[in-house]
């Protein structure tokens, strides 16, 4: 049977083994994290926080706003919803899919042209 690793060989990365205490730890701080971009997408939505201050705090370092969806992002910015992002993505060729961190200058700055041309 054919690998997926390097030269059709097999993959040769186990899944780690957690004690019982570290897995209750990753899942802690999942959940913070989850809870972390929840409240920064309700400041969106609020119209307390624009994507120009998102893209500040994702470019000072925040992880959780970094890995935060664009799309998800696009839907929570007022007067914006799912057809409207999805449109937007599409015609800029910017997958549902990419996070924060992965947008490139370009990318960001036609995103925040089309926000506040819907403004």
């Amino acid at each position: 049977m054919m690998g997926n690793g390097r030269n059709g060989g097999p993959i040769n990365n186990p899944v780690p083994k957690l004690t019982a205490n570290q897995r209750r730890e990753f899942l802690k701080c999942a959940k913070a994290a989850r809870r972390r971009r929840s409240e920064m997408l309700d400041r969106v939505r609020e119209g307390t926080l624009d994507l120009v201050d998102v893209f500040s705090m994702s470019d000072a370092g925040d992880v959780d706003v970094r890995r935060t969806r664009v799309f998800t992002l696009l839907r929570c910015v007022p007067g914006w919803g799912f057809a409207r992002a999805q449109r937007l993505m599409r015609s800029l060729g910017i997958s549902e899919t990419r996070r924060v961190r992965g947008l490139g200058h370009n990318q960001r700055a036609a995103i925040l042209e089309a926000v506040r041309r819907s403004a």
